[in-house]
């Protein structure tokens, strides 16, 4: 077990299992296929991203060094939670991207899905976390990573 320290960006708690992309997240790539054509399991549609590709990613703890591509990256962050799709919460080992941020803000305000975000996690926590693993968000932004 390890505990990781970062920034709330959106509050919350959760225990979720461990889903890791070493890569950055193309949240448009990864959500737009599962959206568009109602895959209940979410998968990821990002082909660039070996580490999630054709992974379900709902009820997740996404662990991600940072988002990049598109600027629609925060509307489909909000859209996942308005339709119930999100992950468990997204957990960042860099600061988060104000797009994104925006994104889980307005999900977390404008509908009744719950996403914990935290960022700054640090690189050591990529480095330890694993898919499979059991992490655990805390209020405070405390992260606890379990085998």
């Amino acid at each position: 077990m390890k505990q990781f320290k970062g920034r709330v960006v959106v509050p919350g708690t959760c225990t979720a299992e461990a889903l890791v992309s070493h890569g950055g997240f193309n949240t448009l790539a990864s959500y737009q296929m599962a959206m568009m054509f109602g895959d209940k399991q979410v998968k990821c549609g990002d082909q660039n991203n070996p580490d999630l590709y054709k992974k379900p990613m709902i009820g997740k703890a996404l662990c991600l060094p940072q988002t990049i591509g598109s600027t629609t990256g925060g509307m489909v962050l909000f859209t996942v939670c308005s339709h119930g799709k999100q992950p468990a919460c997204m957990l960042f080992s860099l600061p988060i991207d104000s797009l994104a941020a925006s994104g889980a803000i307005l999900g977390d305000v404008w509908t009744d899905s719950k996403m914990p975000v935290v960022d700054s996690l640090g690189d050591e926590f990529l480095q330890y976390v694993q898919t499979g693993m059991t992490v655990t968000v805390g209020e405070d932004g405390l992260v606890t990573v379990e085998e």
